[in-house]
């Protein structure tokens, strides 16, 4: 795994883990991750409810939080906050020797927060604080009602993971939340060296249009999207405005390629790792796509800074029917739904554990 890895970090892609579980932590099985060149993990209540539905990791812990009379929910924090926190421990040192551009574990505020604003901007920091390790993100939905979540969080000096973006359009929107966050740190003397990354989800793209375009217009709009965003993002740095930030000691809030599992058995199961390599930009991936990526990754090109043939290929796109923009607001509306739908799964799952443990005993 290590040399495919330090390959695409050489890219300028840093290669995250999109899972958590806590037997990894405890066998060390994270560490070798790490050890091979694993430099960033993100969670999300999906992944947490399969790693505690799927294994006995869990048992002791939720059956002495039942005992004690703590709630599904209660029991989740505690759950999370203690694998996030380890988490955090064993991959300090990556956010050490990275001068903090790596080295981080994100945390989900709870999905049905997506769409209130000041219950996000409440959360983030008492998040932030109960899991007490600085190299953390909180995740935010870069929707409408999330956007001043990540100003105030940013301005209160908080790492965050912008998540469920699906568009250039989107990504620009949590930039600029990003930006003035800094702008009012800046401006009130703080510290402007808030880590922040900006996810983009890919493959969902093309789950979305599979049936409904060409078949040699197959798997390749959620690439042409990420290609366009690329080129927008790499705009933004290069702006005046980004500059002055940068210049006042701010860094760079990066690009995150998420949603890079290939859902198409047709594909090829690293399509979008290979297709994204590019300077300043995060890749989050499935455990399943970061070993065959070790098993037989070869990267393609890098990225062009002026999106490559995204414009063509979006509009052939256009063409076939499908309204990229219109398509971006469903996605992220589906992705927040489906969040807000693994997180009731969630508590039933530890409710449906607890009962079985009781029953057990």
């Amino acid at each position: 795994m290590t040399n495919t890895l330090k390959q695409l970090a050489a890219a300028g892609t840093s290669p995250w883990l999109d899972n958590i579980r806590r037997g990894w932590l405890q066998s060390g099985e994270f560490r070798r991750m790490v050890d091979e060149g694993v430099v960033g993990v993100t969670s999300n209540p999906t992944i947490f409810q399969k790693a505690i539905a799927d294994s006995t990791d869990y048992d002791g812990a939720v059956a002495a939080l039942a005992a004690s009379g703590t709630t599904p929910t209660d029991a989740f924090f505690e759950l999370a906050i203690a694998d996030v926190r380890e988490a955090a421990d064993q991959i300090r040192g990556v956010y050490d020797a990275t001068g903090h551009l790596d080295g981080y574990v994100s945390f989900e505020l709870p999905p049905a927060m997506a769409n209130d604003t000041a219950k996000s901007i409440a959360a983030a920091p008492d998040f932030f604080q109960r899991i007490d390790r600085p190299n953390i993100f909180i995740k935010i939905p870069g929707t409408s009602a999330g956007a001043p979540a990540i100003e105030e969080t940013i301005a209160a000096g908080i790492p965050v993971n912008v998540t469920l973006l699906f568009s250039h359009a989107q990504y620009q929107a949590a930039a600029e939340a990003y930006l003035r966050g800094i702008e009012r740190r800046i401006d009130s003397g703080q510290d402007p060296e808030v880590g922040s990354v900006a996810s983009v989800f890919v493959s969902r793209w093309d789950s979305a249009v599979k049936d409904k375009v060409p078949e040699a217009l197959r798997n390749q709009l959620g690439i042409a999207v990420a290609k366009q965003t690329y080129k927008a993002y790499r705009s933004q740095l290069g702006s005046p405005r980004w500059q002055r930030i940068f210049n006042a000691g701010a860094r760079p809030q990066r690009l995150l390629w998420a949603s890079t599992g290939t859902k198409d058995p047709s594909a090829s199961d690293i399509l979008y790792v290979r297709s994204l390599a590019a300077p300043f930009t995060v890749n989050t991936m499935p455990e399943g796509t970061l070993k065959a990526l070790a098993d037989h990754g070869l990267l393609g090109g890098i990225l062009s800074p002026d999106g490559g043939d995204a414009a063509e290929v979006l509009g052939q796109f256009a063409a076939a029917g499908v309204d990229v923009e219109a398509l971006a607001a469903r996605l992220q509306d589906e992705g927040a739904k489906s969040f807000v739908a693994s997180w009731h799964e969630l508590m039933n799952v530890i409710a449906s554990k607890t009962a079985a443990l009781d029953r057990a005993g």
